[in-house]
């Protein structure tokens, strides 16, 4: 079966490429904030736990170095 030409036809297709683009911004929408911004904070909130880590051991390390003299 296929689709009549004319103005119904065109209007159809028209139709259905606005929705299709609206569909695609909110699947990007969805992947921007639904999954890339998660992954992204949580390597950040990981580094910053290891610079806080590394942090407290370079500390401590000097600590213990100038109480030693």
């Amino acid at each position: 079966m296929a689709l009549a030409a004319g103005p119904c036809a065109t209007y159809l297709l028209d139709m259905a490429r606005i929705v299709l683009s609206i569909l695609g911004v909110v699947l990007a929408l969805y992947v921007v904030f639904g999954l890339v911004l998660p992954l992204v904070l949580g390597v950040f909130k990981i580094l910053l736990i290891v610079a806080v880590v590394g942090v407290v051991a370079v500390a401590a390390v000097t600590m213990v170095g100038k109480l030693s003299k």
